[in-house]
């Protein structure tokens, strides 16, 4: 589990404790654009593993970035929302995900599966 600190020379330090790495900005995104429940999750993002998945939500949830909404049914039904606290953070990966679509766009990259 990523572990966040009480003390950071620099934001961007904090940030990518809070959202780097290769998972969580992808998770995020799809949580925002509706993929808000694990299976939906594991469909968007097919080539995470489950555990994986389960760890990246675990660590959002306890950064308080995201909120687990368990409906206590049976079967199960969880859901993750985006905290309404941090709703700021929508634009900014809107905003890098133009940025990395413009970047391959000029560096002939091809990229499947773009996030518009």
């Amino acid at each position: 589990m990523a572990y966040i600190k009480n003390n950071y020379s620099c934001s961007l330090i904090l940030l990518n404790d809070l959202i780097g790495g290769k998972w969580k900005q992808r998770i995020l995104w799809h949580i925002i654009k509706g993929d808000n429940r694990f299976s939906l999750l594991q469909k968007a993002i097919p080539d995470i593993t489950h555990k994986m998945l389960i760890t990246q939500l675990r660590e959002l949830e306890s950064s308080h970035i995201i909120v687990r909404h368990d409906f206590k049914t049976k079967p199960l039904h969880v859901e993750y929302y985006l905290a309404i606290e941090y709703q700021e953070i929508m634009p900014l990966l809107d905003k890098l995900c133009s940025f990395a679509n413009n970047y391959a766009d000029k560096n002939n990259i091809i990229l499947s599966n773009v996030q518009k």
